[in-house]
């Protein structure tokens, strides 16, 4: 089998590859909605894996590994490896989680990153009653993640909030950084309380708050925390879109707190979470498939933190239909240290109605049941996606 051609196509402002074969076998992987800039990067790649066999999915990663970089220009180099990983189940007639060595659970357990609803304000009682829609929602999720501090309006929405100047809203990935204020740490502290009696001891609650704090800042807020049975406090110093670690800083946090901190979204490739990992400067990493450099690449980053007593939560809010699959597929082979993976949801809501393969409903009871079908499990229906093509993609299922 050789692969004939590479294209991308931006759908819904997600960035989708297809790999085509000269067997006519295609593979389809998908990054997420923040990042549809990334199509020319991915095309970029296509002169380099042309002529190669699909199957051979490590040979064809040595050709483009060495071309992405932290979040978000991984993501390129990622989705081309699912990818890759979709033809080699279809053509094996296998789930691709089979290929990974098999698998360990038959369902897979999520946490609540993606279900939103809008927020009325930022007060104590506006995060209680997030909570309370979230523990609502039919999923019947078992864990929640809520965005604070610098991972939130909150920097912006609450006056006196920390001693910068609040960046414009709407700029992701903005690395804005600062001392918060004593108004401001409170403010957080009052918030993540109400949130905490409003889920109660049925739901863990985990907060994405950064990057941005000061060591001093982190490590107080930490320390506040610890009476209140977190899941973890994610990216506090550094994390989404950060082109760096700060492992010996996480380190002096981590030992410092008995509440968990958490990391490594944004980091690209195995070598990058040595440090994180191997000085145990965290209690939970969470790679991206879509950011990682693909879901092998986050296996070995599992099995890694395993050896050092180290949690997995993988990333992935923002990864759509087909980055679920990926998750499904690969958290379905993770060793015991697997908590539970964020779920993405479909953005725009018709993403649902391009694909199949997906149970419904998709989650159920927290979980996610593993998908059985060849490759990935869920695949592209070309008719029903053709309608949300551009023109520059009119050609994409050619």
């Amino acid at each position: 089998m050789k692969i004939t051609d590479l294209k991308c196509a931006v759908i819904g402002e997600h960035p989708v590859v297809r790999i085509a074969t000269d067997e006519g076998i295609d593979g389809f992987g998908q990054a997420e909605f923040w990042k549809p800039f990334l199509k020319p990067q991915i095309l970029g790649l296509r002169e380099f894996i042309l002529g190669e066999d699909p199957t051979d999915v490590e040979r064809v990663m040595l050709r483009i590994r060495q071309r992405g970089a932290f979040k978000p220009f991984g993501s390129a180099v990622s989705v081309i490896e699912t990818a890759l990983w979709d033809i080699a189940g279809k053509a094996a007639g296998v789930p691709v989680y089979k290929l990974l060595g098999g698998k360990v659970r038959d369902r897979v357990r999520v946490y609540n990153g993606g279900v939103r609803f809008p927020f009325r304000g930022y007060d104590p009682e506006d995060y209680a009653e997030d909570i309370r829609r979230m523990k609502a929602s039919p999923e019947g999720f078992t864990m929640i993640k809520q965005p604070i501090g610098f991972h939130s309006a909150m920097k912006s929405r609450v006056p006196g909030f920390h001693y910068g100047e609040a960046q414009r809203e709407g700029s992701h990935g903005m690395l804005e950084r600062g001392l918060i204020t004593e108004r401001g740490f409170r403010h957080i502290v009052a918030c993540v309380e109400a949130m905490k009696e409003a889920a109660g001891d049925a739901i863990g609650l985990a907060l994405d708050c950064g990057p941005g704090w000061t060591f001093k800042d982190a490590l107080k807020f930490a320390r506040a925390m610890e009476p209140h049975d977190l899941l973890w406090l994610e990216d506090l110093l550094t994390g989404d879109y950060s082109p760096y670690v700060h492992a010996e800083m996480y380190r002096d946090l981590t030992t410092a707190t008995s509440a968990p901190i958490h990391t490594g979204e944004q980091i690209y490739l195995r070598q990058n979470f040595k440090p994180l990992i191997g000085m145990r400067a965290v209690d939970v990493v969470g790679p991206d498939p879509c950011d990682v450099g693909g879901i092998a690449e986050l296996k070995w980053i599992a099995e890694y933190a395993d050896l050092h007593g180290i949690l997995m939560a993988p990333h992935g809010t923002a990864n759509g239909l087909l980055g679920l699959a990926a998750l499904v597929q690969v958290c379905a082979t993770l060793p015991e240290n697997f908590v539970a993976f964020e779920y993405p949801i479909a953005t725009p809501p018709w993403w649902a109605e391009i694909v199949e393969g997906l149970p419904s409903p998709i989650v159920e009871n927290g979980f996610v049941s593993v998908l059985e079908r060849p490759g990935m499990g869920v695949d592209l229906i070309p008719e029903a996606a053709k309608r949300y093509l551009g023109d520059e993609d009119a050609g994409f299922f050619d």
